[in-house]
Order: structure tokens, then sequence, then C-alpha cells
């Protein structure tokens, strides 16, 4: 047991397992699989947090009936053909003395994905539209509910029998399950309907047919306890739906989050952004741990080993989800355990390469390691025949991995940076209002550097002089961008300025401010809220559908909520064309109407930005082994510079 974390690392026995620790990797799309079943890029991501010291996963949902496949990536326990790949899993776990679980899954009416692009039929407890994906569900007949509780049994023992510890029924999220308990939703006035008996009799019934086929076998529950909905799932009714199976031959744990996937708030908290609190969720775990005498779990922003201690110390709950935490750093469990705190990559809850890559349809990663989803390509460093010395140029999140990753392949690795302090960009992203946290990338990574041994120097331009003296075999440059400023009109008779000076509060910036935001993501919408916090009034014209449309969903719903409650006026699909002393003028982007806003004190520029690479240009045309790495390359984010800067150390 570790004295520091003494409940975390405390065993826990939930039915006829033993968990050797508190750490829950919760159930979670990862978009690997590619015919419904588990393949080995699933395996290897598994592993990987196995080996790292995880005490339980709940791998991904698994489609229980053949109207439950909500996207095109999940795993599907229709049939046998699924318990090889499970076995797969189970055994690969096992190794390191994890627990692995199986999600059992219908969405209902939370169908995003099309079939060929057509709208396939949603089915539901009743024809009660959802508010995000504007579907119309059809009802199930009484029939087809038998059929289906049947089928969560019959899916249950597959799981079993491929070996798995336990399976877990979904009814988060406002997911099926939820959405029979929902008086709101379930209109019914059968026997599925009406009253609580009969709401929660499709879940009791689900929970006894898997019992009466696995026996003593563990199964848990994952519901919201509350949905963040105003027609969601409450408080209460979630509460009273785990009391109500609580019996010593129901459930076996409660793993409990919040938010739900049919509105666009409660979408949210489904994979809460950092601007959300940390463990803000264990409250209401707490309650249904006073009501219930089985393990209780959860989850929500639990991204540090010194945060699930003082949930699990406080009494609130039993076992605590990880995820993103195990997704940034799989090695989490083994670094706290062993006292390394220090040296774990927290998780900064930036959304943007795991759910982010999942809702645009891609295999999930981490922007702080990239190494994630691509473990059977990244996760092992080879160690080079011959040491090379290596010079990267730029000490951004781009150059710091590739001088964490040259160095842990064996080479003679000095970075370089022309300020006194490592990071780029980020020292500006994590100025923003609710965007403080993204300030770990740049503790995390340049704690990689200094466990890497690589040599890092500061306060240093790199010159073709110096270049020259050092001699380098490679060099990797990473000298990222600078603020766009484009030709207008009018801009030397006008306040203009860009988002760099504000942040540096380098600029004063007058009362009534117009924002020219052509990039639509975090910047204009973090400037548009701390120019509206600090008394301005603040108008946001952005060159895209929405405000925020190039970053996370989850992220920018929430931040326009609070924008649009700071007053900040937006108005999209606007292009910037000129200003003068007091006016901006923008034009519509397709009618080409003229868009005049009057009474602008201060223009402020989002406008992208510009790579800085000339060094990178001059180096290669001197001859010498160059590669380029993220926005000298050319402007994109930080996720592509860290992914650029692991390949280029990886194959230096």
């Amino acid at each position: 047991m570790n004295d520091s974390f003494p409940n975390l690392f405390s065993p826990l026995t939930i039915r006829n397992i033993t968990l050797k620790n508190r750490i829950l990797s919760t159930g979670h799309d990862t978009s690997y699989p590619t015919d419904g079943t588990v393949n080995a890029r699933l395996i290897a991501y598994h592993e990987a947090r196995a080996a790292g010291g995880a005490g339980i996963i709940i791998s991904q949902v698994a489609a229980v009936d053949e109207r439950a496949f909500y996207t095109n990536h999940c795993l599907s326990a229709l049939s046998d053909d699924c318990i090889a790949g499970y076995n797969r899993l189970a055994r690969a776990c096992h190794a390191y003395d994890c627990r692995i679980l199986g999600q059992l899954f219908h969405p209902g009416r939370e169908i995003i994905d099309l079939v060929d692009g057509a709208m396939t039929v949603a089915y539901a407890p009743s024809a009660t539209p959802n508010e995000r994906f504007h579907v119309m569900p059809r009802p199930f007949s009484t029939t087809q509910i038998k059929m289906l509780v049947d089928a969560y049994g019959d899916a249950a023992l597959r799981m079993k029998k491929a070996g798995l510890d336990g399976v877990e029924i979904v009814a988060s999220h406002g997911y099926l399950p939820a959405q029979f308990l929902n008086p709101r939703v379930n209109r019914r006035t059968d026997e599925y309907g009406g009253n609580f008996d009969n709401r929660i009799r499709f879940l009791r019934e689900i929970v006894h047919n898997i019992r009466d086929k696995v026996g003593d076998y563990v199964i848990g529950l994952r519901i919201s306890g509350d949905e963040k909905d105003p027609d969601g799932l409450r408080d209460d009714e979630a509460f009273s739906s785990c009391e109500a199976l609580n019996g010593p031959d129901e459930l076996d744990y409660f793993n409990v989050i919040a938010g739900s996937s049919a509105t666009l708030g409660g979408a949210v908290h489904i994979v809460p952004p950092m601007a959300v609190e940390t463990a803000y969720v264990a409250p209401y775990a707490a309650t249904i741990k006073s009501r219930v005498d089985k393990p209780v779990f959860v989850a929500g922003r639990i991204n540090q080993p010194q945060i699930a201690e003082s949930v699990l110390a406080s009494g609130q709950a039993d076992v605590c989800g990880m995820t993103r935490a195990l997704i940034c750093d799989p090695c989490l469990p083994n670094k706290a355990q062993s006292g390394r705190t220090e040296d774990i990559r927290a998780c900064i809850g930036c959304n943007q390469a795991c759910i982010g890559h999942f809702h645009q349809g891609y295999p999930i990663s981490c922007i702080q390691n990239p190494e994630a989803g691509r473990e059977r390509l990244y996760a092992e460093r080879p160690l080079a025949n011959t040491s090379k010395k290596v010079m990267v140029v730029g000490g951004g999140p781009g150059g710091m991995k590739a001088a964490t990753v040259a160095a842990e392949c064996g080479h003679e690795v000095t970075l370089y940076e022309t300020d006194p302090q490592l990071g780029g960009q980020a020292k500006l992203a994590q100025l923003l209002p609710g965007r403080s946290e993204f300030g770990g990338i740049i503790t995390n990574l340049s704690r990689e550097v200094t466990l890497s041994g690589a040599k890092v120097v500061t306060n240093t331009k790199v010159t073709q002089s110096l270049v020259n003296d050092e001699s380098p075999d490679r060099i990797i440059v990473a000298t990222g961008a600078s603020p766009r400023w484009p030709d207008i009109e009018g801009k030397e008779e006008a306040h203009v300025v860009d988002a760099w000076q504000v942040l540096n509060k380098q600029v004063n910036v007058g009362g009534s401010v117009a924002i020219a935001d052509w990039r639509a993501d975090w910047i204009g919408l973090g400037l548009a809220e701390m120019l509206a916090r600090n008394g301005c009034r603040v108008r946001l014209y952005v060159n895209a559908n929405m405000a925020g449309e190039t970053i996370h969903r989850y992220v920018r719903d929430a931040q326009i909520g609070v924008i649009d409650s700071l007053g900040v006026e937006i108005v999209p699909m606007v292009r910037l064309f000129g200003v003068d002393s007091s006016t901006a003028y923008f034009q519509h982007v397709t009618s080409g109407e003229a868009v005049v806003v009057e009474e602008v004190d201060t223009l402020v520029l989002s406008q992208g930005h510009h790579s800085v690479d000339s060094l990178g240009i001059e180096l290669d045309e001197a001859g010498f082994d160059v590669t380029m790495v993220g926005d000298c390359l050319t402007p994109r984010t930080a996720e592509e510079a860290v992914l650029e800067g692991l390949k280029a150390g990886f194959n230096v």
C-alpha cells in the first residue's frame, strides 16, 4: 500500500473478483474496431493501461441488438463471433492482474450515424424526439422489448464465455434503459410505462435475465446521477433506480457519471472539458453510496491521483474512473504507487484528440501522448545503433516532444529555445478564461525532456552560424508561427491589435470591441469571454458557420453558453473587409452583403498565423539534414506539433 494514497491502492472485492487498486478506465469509444469485433489495435490500447497499473478496465460499448449500432465503430455482442476477440483482450489484461469488463449497450433514440448516408430507424420506449440529433424514434412493441431483454442476457453470457470478469449495463447519458426510467421520455401506457415500478421494469428484467444466465458473475450499472437536461433523468429518479436494484442477486456495483446525449448542454458532461471543476460528479456518487450497500464507482474530471484519493478518503465512492488521465498517461497508476507523481503526464481536459477524434470518425489519441492508439507503432523506443548529434530548434510542444523521443532513442540531443521558458504558444493559451489547465502541457512535456536526458539551452536564438559551430548530424526545426495580419483597408487610422498583443497585455483595449475571428477556434471565443469579463462590450464576428467551429463540440458549446450569458453578440459567416477610426466592415461570406459595425474602439484580430520557417528553409538550402515540425511547417494546433515531434524524434 502506498503511504500517500492508502485508499487508492487498497484492494476491493466485488462479488467474485478482487481489484488490486481503485483506478478505473471507464468504457469509452475508441473508433478502433472496424468490423464489430475486438481487434489487435484495441487490445494493444487496453493492454498498455493494464501494464501501466490500472485496477479495472471496462471496454467500450457492445451492441446487444441489431438496432443498437449507433456508430459504425461499435462492438457487437450479437453472436458467438465476438468471443474470440474478447478472450484475447481478457488474457492481455489478466497478464497484469487487471480486471476487464464489457459494456452492454443500446442507444435507443440516441442514434448519431447514418447507414450508407440514409437515416436509420431509431427505436425508443415512446415517440419522444431528442433535441441534439433531431431524431424521432419509433416505439418498441412489447414483443420487441421482451426479445431485447433476452438479447442483453445472451450478450452477457458470451462475455462470460470469453473470460471477461463481468459486464456493465449502460443506462447513462440518456441511453435506452434511462429512456425507460425517465417519465418525460417514456410515455407508454402498458406494463413498461407510467409509474416507477413499470418504468424500471425493463432494466430490472435485463438484470434478472443476465443473472439467470451468468450466475455468480459481476453485473454493474452505469447511470447518470443527473443528466443535466431539463427533460432528462433527474437525480432523485437516478438515486431511486439504483436503490431499487440493490438486491443480493441483482447488481454488484453502480458506476456514476453525469450528463445526457440528448441535448447540447447535457452532452458537455459526457466528456467534460477543462473549464469544468474536477471531481464534480462525486456528490451524486456519495448520495447513491448512502442508499445502496454495493460498491460505487465515479468519474468526471478526476485527472490526478491526489483528486482520486480525496474522493475515496471522503467516502464519496469506492472506485475512481480516470479514463482520460489513463489515455494521457497509461502508467499513471504505477507512477503514483511508486511515488513518482511529478512524472505523471496529467490530462488537461482539452478533448481534442480523444473524444474529439471520435466525433470526427477517427481513432482516438491524445495531444500530449500521441502514442495512445498507436501503441503498435510507437510504444517501444528503438535504440539507435549509432548515436547521432541532434539539434532541436524551438521549445514549444513539438520541439519538446521531438527532443524527448530522440533522446530516449539514444541520441545526443540539445534543445534550443529563444525565450527564457519552454512552452511556445501554450504559454498564451493558458492565459484565456477556462484554459489555465492548458499550461499543463508545458509542465508535462518539459518534465519528459528532463527525464530523457536531453540538454536544454534557453535565451538562445539559433542561427546558421551556431549550427555550423555545433555541426549536428540532424536538425529538427520547430520554430512555430506568428500572428497573421491580413491586408485590410484603413487599418492605419484605426486601433487594430492582434490576439497575442491582448494576451501579453502589450496594448490597451477600448470599451467597445469587435473581434475578427477567421480561425473559429478557442482563441476568438476565449478573447470574447476575457474582454467581456473585463467590462467591454464585445461583438464576435466569425468566418465560419459558428464560433468555435474548429474545436471540439463540448468545449465550444460550453463556452458559447458562457459568453452568451456575458452578453457577447456573435455574428457568424462574415469575413473581415476593412476598418476606419470607429467602424469595422465585414462581408457576408455567401450573400456578399456588407455588414457594417459601428462604435468600435478596438478591432482585435484573431486571423490565424504565419509560419516562422526562415531558419528551416535556410538550413535546408545549406545542405543540412532538416526536419520541420508543427506550425513552422504550416500553422495548425498543438496536436499536430506533438505528433510530428514524436515522428521526427522516432525517425532520427
